[in-house]
């Protein structure tokens, strides 16, 4: 069984140095692997991310991320990464990697994902173009995702976004706002992607556990839902 720890919407700020790294002392012995679903920062700033670099390094276990709206917000993503891969961290947009665990190989594909709705409330290609540069975004960061689970070899996948897959998650979220928290057309490419679990954060008032239209098991990992450091989930078995 390969053990997968996940959490997302961390938040951490300049003041926050030491915050939680505590929690995460001894992971080594609890987990194969830590995903980090986004919203690492609170407003995107290379000084924020150094703060989530110093608490997430070295936990001798690897340590996955993509970035979330809020790490977009400074208008310095780039930067983020950058701070963040200077210590270890992997960071994934559009892309993917394997991890080794114990012989059998883990396959992560990740990309921050973006709003849009769902199957029957979702927004159109179609109108004014900022109603088409909002779909556009969506259909972008969905093909990422397609394009970073397109050949990857490995025995078990896991899809990892900000933003959700499935409306399942979001219920406890206001349904007003339901587009603004995930899209459909992450799903569709999850359902066509041979992944075991999807593993995603961004809906603080969502719930945990649901699935995409095709079986695949997702996971809303956002802290406020979790309500600990990480959730843990074993892959290998008939379902995480």
């Amino acid at each position: 069984m390969i053990r997968v720890a996940a959490v997302g919407d961390i938040h951490l700020g300049a003041g926050d140095r030491g915050a939680c790294r505590p929690a995460y002392e001894g992971m080594e012995g609890q987990a194969d692997v830590l995903l980090l679903a986004g919203d690492l920062t609170r407003h995107g700033t290379a000084v924020e991310a150094r703060v989530v670099a110093e608490e997430f390094a070295g936990l001798g276990v690897p340590v996955i991320a993509v970035l979330g709206n809020h790490d977009h917000h400074a208008g310095e993503p780039h930067q983020v990464t950058h701070v963040l891969e200077d210590t270890g961290i992997t960071v994934l947009d559009g892309s993917s990697t394997v991890v080794d665990v114990a012989g059998e190989r883990l396959g992560v594909a990740g990309a921050k994902g973006f709003g849009g709705g769902f199957v029957g409330r979702s927004a159109a290609n179609f109108g004014e173009p900022e109603m088409k540069s909002f779909v556009g975004a969506a259909l972008r960061e969905a093909q990422a995702l397609g394009a970073a689970l397109e050949g990857l070899e490995a025995d078990h996948v896991v899809a990892l976004t900000h933003y959700s897959p499935t409306v399942d998650t979001l219920l406890g979220e206001p349904p007003e706002i339901h587009a603004f928290l995930g899209s459909y057309l992450l799903a569709e490419q999850i359902d066509a992607g041979g992944v075991a679990l999807a593993v995603h954060g961004h809906a603080h008032h969502g719930t945990e556990r649901g699935r995409t239209e095709g079986g695949v098991p997702v996971r809303n990992v956002a802290r406020p839902v979790i309500d600990k450091a990480y959730a843990l989930y074993h892959l290998g078995g008939a379902r995480p």
